[in-house]
């Protein structure tokens, strides 16, 4: 048995190998160390008498999958050996072989997956000789897959973050650039001859696709993209070791029909996780997340990745969003129903794949149920006139056959195993009902048996016993005298009384010994049967789980807006973007509606770039990311936190916001600022909507001060009268601008003085801020008192010097106020010599008693 261990070991020396065998997997030597410290189990050893035991442990093959999730989210692969025969009827050793290799981005099981994410295995490729690349990714839990062509090695990096796969395929020696470091640790290095062929590939796309040609799925001409796809479909060949053709159309990526968000306008905005990197509460995603269903869940994570650039689907949402909005009860009650529907999608795939339990059944048939419902609900109300709700109304399908023949098949409470039987209904199946009444009626069934004999033989106390040597038998006393009936067979004799048996009594034994196997075995045949049907159903489960998941991710929508008080923008192909009382959504869900002080924002051809000032925690960065926040979820479809918005359709969304670094790469707070900034001057155009906060801060005040001025003057010269941006900025200087910049208009945010304290009214107003109340801030942030006083000190002395007339600058006035800042070219008699100098200097020391020095230490603390 080792010695088929260490062969399976061998070919799979990457992987933890889960050894099937009898009722448990069992793990031996480095791999058994790993697993019982990764997952806490006992670690023990065979042959532990030995002077050198194996180390061993193991868990239930029937309670795996909690210890399979832990393995794969801690980057571990695993190869499942299973036995591939009946041990019962096996010659010697049992027949085994690898069934699958589990990877983080293969799985498939609910254990291992975050029910409203997807789980992508991605590879990327790029061919630095012809300048083109190409980045592939697949969700093989649901089959969805996608991939993007490019000429910029940049973008595909940009689409590999944002998607943030759970494995990436890279050929070896390849590495992730530096900016893209999170990455790594996903990273699968292959062989790039192998896994990365261009004519390998394209035979194994047109064979999964069931096409002959690649230009019948759009790949005709995207050459390293194919090689993209087959090395992810030649991974799946090595790791699930049998078919995987549950995958859908292969639809490349079009980014034309898309608002793009690069990786970091998605931190920056918090959409999907907070700028600390966790999850959760605090993010875009979350504050929009009422869908009710796993599958609306991921069609919204989609929205957000991908929103619409193109305004027709927008407004088809934004009606079936209205028609839901105004009806609370209606939606109330899809809510209602969405809630009984599980992951249709993932559900149907482990049908196809043969890796369902019973429960996985049981969940299919309570989702078909809820479908009837769900379009009575929707066709009798009257927002079934909205066209987009209409579309699929026409194209529902109720599933009323197979829901109706897995009701009929199997019982409410199945067991968790296959093998274990109990599964299916009576009335399902004519042999099954009789095997199963012999096996759950099979005492009674005896009884009758032996009543029958007392009638038949007139022998009243006749006994039905059972031994392992004969089996059932029938029991007379010898005290009875009579005659004993020819059909009764002795096989035994005792001192009391006699043990027959009967042909009926051996025929029904014969029954019942073989009823419980037989019945397991016809379960076991009847479920596949059962598989096969839903299996052949796969295309109709996926078309409803998107019918599904539409109907969510509209509900979702129109719940988040009432619950928040969000209105319908309008959109148009124009450039003005005026938002009325507009708040920050998670902000607001943070803090609550009564404590949020909305605010106004136009932009339009004479206004084109917002810079704002004002000081720290007034509220600048809120405004600037409430803007880019609220055209996002307009081009998703959804209504928006404010009272009125008006909203020109946006191409990209750029934002470069807050202050981080990458010190790992190398790469400092001012020069992580740098290239994001440099992304969006390369990159952004007449349709982008940019947002900037604090450039330039992170250098000296005169680099940084010309670093912004010149990305602003950028800004406005670029695509023929300025990019749409808000610039929030410290350098009051730039407020100047205005005038001098066509379509530059300063902004600030209001801040009122009561009683020596500031108080932060959060309102943004026209015209420039005076002041940046940066030690009032210093002051309420905790700062000691000594330093909040002393820093105001010095701030008056600044002020006073640099507005003396004289023309000195910031780095002069400050050579006259700290000490042995004067400037070294000085005349020695333009500084003036302070008494305490002179005294001094004619001191000598080597000559003072102590009593001497202490008493010219009081004379020189009189003179100062």
């Amino acid at each position: 048995m080792l010695e088929q261990y260490l062969r399976f070991k061998e070919e799979n020396p990457d992987a933890l190998l889960f050894f099937r065998m009898g009722d448990f997997y069992e793990l031996f030597f480095e791999d058994a160390e790993i697993v019982a410290r990764s997952v806490q189990i006992a670690l023990t050893s065979r042959n532990p008498k030995d002077d050198n035991p194996i180390p061993m442990c193991g868990v239930p093959h029937h309670s795996v999958e909690p210890y399979l999730a832990k393995l794969l989210e801690q980057g571990f692969k695993i190869a499942i050996c299973d036995q591939i025969e009946d041990p019962k009827q096996a010659k010697g050793l049992v027949q085994r072989a690898v069934t699958r290799v589990l990877t983080p981005g293969t799985v498939v099981e609910d254990s291992s997956l975050k029910a409203k994410q997807h789980n992508y295995l991605a590879a990327l490729y790029w061919d630095s000789s012809k300048g083109c690349g190409g980045v592939a990714w697949v969700d093989f839990s649901t089959g969805e897959w996608s991939g993007l062509h490019s000429k910029k090695e940049p973008d595909l990096w940009q689409w590999a973050a944002k998607i943030a796969p759970s494995e990436l395929l890279l050929a070896q020696g390849r590495t992730v650039p530096s900016q893209y470091g999170d990455l790594s640790a996903q990273v699968t290095s292959v062989a790039p001859g192998a896994y990365f062929d261009f004519n390998r590939g394209s035979e194994r796309v047109c064979q999964s696709q069931g096409v002959s040609s690649l230009d019948t799925v759009d790949l005709e001409n995207k050459p390293e993209l194919v090689r993209c796809c087959g090395a992810l479909l030649l991974y799946l060949e090595q790791t699930q070791k049998g078919d995987f053709n549950h995958l859908g159309e292969f639809k490349p990526l079009n980014p034309g029909k898309h608002l793009l968000l690069d990786e970091v306008t998605e931190k920056n905005l918090e959409i999907f996780r907070r700028l600390d990197g966790r999850s959760g509460k605090g993010t875009l995603w979350r504050v929009l997340d009422r869908t009710m269903t796993p599958m609306g869940g991921r069609l919204l994570e989609t929205r957000l990745r991908q929103p619409w650039r193109d305004s027709r689907p927008v407004i088809e949402t934004q009606d079936v969003v209205s028609a839901l909005f105004e009806r609370d009860a209606l939606r109330a009650d899809v809510r209602r129903e969405l809630d009984t529907v599980y992951d249709m999608e993932r559900l149907s795939t482990r049908v196809f794949l043969g890796r369902a339990v019973p429960k996985d059944f049981i969940a299919l048939r309570t989702s078909l149920t809820s479908l009837p419902r769900l379009r009575v609900l929707l066709a009798d109300s009257d927002a079934a006139d909205v066209a987009a709700l209409g579309k699929v109304l026409r194209q529902w399908d109720d599933m009323e056959d197979l829901s109706s023949l897995l009701h009929k098949a199997l019982v409410d409470s199945p067991p968790p195993v296959i093998t274990d039987g109990g599964l299916f209904r009576t009335g399902y199946d004519g042999e099954l009902d009789e095997l199963i009444e012999l096996t759950e009626h099979g005492e009674a069934r005896l009884q009758d048996l032996l009543e029958q004999e007392k009638k038949a033989c007139g022998i009243p106390k006749i006994k039905l016993g059972f031994n392992k040597v004969f089996g059932y038998y029938l029991e007379i006393s010898k005290s009875y005298q009579g005659d004993i009936p020819e059909h009764f067979i002795r096989r035994q004799t005792l001192v009391n009384s006699e043990r027959y048996i009967t042909p009926e009594l051996k025929e029904l034994e014969e029954k019942l010994l073989s009823a419980s196997e037989k019945r397991k075995s016809l379960e076991y045949a009847l479920f596949q049967k059962l598989r096969e049907v839903l299996a052949d159903a796969r295309s109709r489960f996926l078309f409803m789980a998107g019918v599904v998941a539409a109907l969510d991710y509209w509900q979702s929508l129109a719940e988040a807006a009432r619950i928040n008080d969000w209105s319908r923008p309008e959109l148009h192909d124009g450039m003005e973007i005026d938002i009325e009382s507009g708040r920050h959504p998670v902000v607001e869900d943070a803090t609550g509606a009564a404590n949020y002080i909305p605010n106004n924002v136009q932009i339009d051809a004479n206004r084109r770039i917002l810079l704002i000032t004002g000081p720290n925690m007034a509220g600048k960065s809120t405004v600037l990311r409430q803007v880019a926040i609220m055209v996002i979820m307009a081009q998703i479809g959804a209504f928006v936190p404010a009272r009125n918005a008006r909203i020109g359709m946006v191409d990209r969304v750029f934002s470069r916001v807050g202050a981080s670094d990458n010190l790992a790469q190398g790469q400092s707070t001012f020069m992580v600022e740098m290239m994001e900034t440099a992304r969006i001057l390369r990159q952004a155009t007449s349709r982008s909507l940019v947002i900037l906060d604090e450039i330039g801060r992170g250098t000296s005040t005169f680099d940084g001060l010309a670093l912004a001025w010149a990305v602003v003057e950028e800004l406005a010269r670029r695509a023929r009268g300025g990019i749409r941006t808000l610039f929030a900025t410290h350098y009051h200087e730039l407020t100047s601008l205005e005038g001098h910049i066509e379509g530059l208009r300063n902004l600030n945010i209001a801040v009122k003085e009561w009683k020596g304290d500031i108080v932060f009214l959060r309102k943004l107003v026209p015209g420039a801020a005076d002041r940046s109340y940066g030690i009032e801030v210093a002051r309420l942030a905790g700062v000691p008192r000594p330093v909040v006083e002393r820093a105001r000190e010095l701030l008056a002395q600044l002020e006073e010097k640099s507005q003396d007339g004289s023309g000195v600058g910031a780095h002069q006035v400050c050579q006259t106020l700290l000490p042995g800042m004067a400037p070294e070219s000085a005349p020695a008699d333009s500084v003036q010599e302070h008494p305490v100098l002179g005294v001094i200097a004619d001191l000598d020391v080597d000559a003072m008693t102590p009593l001497q020095a202490l008493t010219m230490l009081g004379k020189l603390k009189k003179l100062l």
